[in-house]
């Protein structure tokens, strides 16, 4: 009975979450942009990421994710000022929106259910 209740209950967040699903490196890029709020930008994220996280983060895959979470709604971004340290080239700076957030907690929520649904006896405890 108390596997039924689980397996219904993960269905049900399943379905809840389908919706704002995230993958890994978009869940971490979220969260890392969140941590960095009004310092978000690409190389700002890389370092926060590596440092946190100890892996290697290409700019490639960082830009390719941006623009995937911006297109979802899950960031926004804006463009900061010219500097000449740049070149005159400006930063864009991102930011989680309401909806980022919402799939964050989705995720971490979850996340926990899995964790506090995995009976003791399942680690050898």
């Amino acid at each position: 009975m108390a596997f039924s209740f689980i397996k219904t209950t993960f269905k049900i967040n399943i379905a809840r979450m389908s919706k704002h699903r995230l993958g890994e490196f978009e869940e971490l890029v979220l969260l890392t942009v969140a941590v960095l709020y009004g310092e978000a930008y690409g190389i700002a994220i890389i370092d926060e990421m590596e440092r946190r996280l100890d892996r290697t983060v290409s700019i490639g895959s960082l830009q390719t994710v941006l623009r995937r979470l911006e297109k979802k709604g899950y960031l926004a971004s804006e463009l900061g000022e010219v500097t000449k340290v740049r070149g005159g080239k400006r930063k864009r700076f991102f930011t989680v929106t309401n909806l980022g957030r919402k799939a964050l907690e989705i995720t971490k929520d979850q996340r926990l259910d899995l964790w506090n649904s995995i009976p003791n006896i399942a680690f050898g405890d």
